[in-house]
């Protein structure tokens, strides 16, 4: 049986409620959604979907390098979006960060994200070895 091993890092917010921010199974890290809430302070990235969806970015590639991996590493994301309206700005962003081979994705409009974020990006990835 695979082991799997719960994957952690101070670099991105904690957990707020009972779940794991990624989980690590052989070669593969399956991430918690992410949204924008700064590591340090707590507080959502501000108002902007594309700072919003930046930080959200920022604290998924921290995640998946404690883990052993990268967003070079990601082979499928799962964008959450509480309005579709902000698709095209969030593929500007979303592109910053994967910009050759990127991975595979679905985009969901959803009714509402925690702490009124605006999106919410989880992923699988491929550990390195």
């Amino acid at each position: 049986m695979t082991q799997r091993t719960r994957i952690s890092t101070s670099d991105a917010p904690a957990a707020i409620g009972p779940y794991s921010q990624a989980i690590g199974v052989g070669d593969l890290i399956f991430c918690s959604g992410q949204v924008a809430l700064d590591p340090a302070s707590g507080d959502l990235a501000g108002d902007d979907v594309r700072e919003q969806t930046r930080r959200a970015l920022e604290n998924l590639s921290a995640v998946l390098r404690a883990g052993g991996s990268s967003l070079a590493d990601v082979v499928k994301t799962t964008v959450f979006l509480v309005n579709m309206g902000d698709y095209a700005a969030v593929n500007e962003v979303y592109g910053e960060f994967f910009s050759s081979e990127p991975p595979a994705r679905s985009a969901v409009a959803v009714a509402a994200l925690p702490r009124g974020a605006r999106v919410e990006v989880e992923a699988i990835a491929v550990r390195r070895s």
